[in-house]
């Protein structure tokens, strides 16, 4: 019965910690560390050439989700001929509470 009451107790006193540090967490708290977040997950999966796709842009979605998007590279004149740049940028979605990462592509 002791047993019990104290499981019972921790069970409720734990549910509504969790549930008020939850609201509460704020985890990824900027774009700049979103943007070191996508780059620390993106290298190993598309190595150096992420770099090229920098600055990295980072956008607050809807107060919980940041987006991270590579920039396309410009293009280039060289000898009065014109290298277009084609292809696509990394995109990263993270959870703001907990750093979860949501979604990781490139485009092409």
């Amino acid at each position: 019965m002791k047993t019990t009451i104290i499981l019972t107790s921790l069970l409720c006193f734990s549910s509504f910690g969790f549930s008020q540090i939850d609201k509460q967490r704020n985890i990824v708290p900027d774009a700049k560390t979103a943007k070191k977040i996508a780059e620390v997950v993106c290298f190993p999966i598309y190595g150096k050439s992420i770099y090229k796709e920098m600055p990295f842009n980072a956008t607050l979605v809807g107060d919980s989700v940041w987006v991270v998007k590579g920039s396309m590279p410009k293009s280039k004149i060289i000898n009065g001929y014109a290298y277009v740049t084609f292809g696509g940028v990394l995109y990263v979605e993270i959870r703001k509470s907990d750093c979860k990462i949501i979604k990781v592509t490139h485009g092409k």
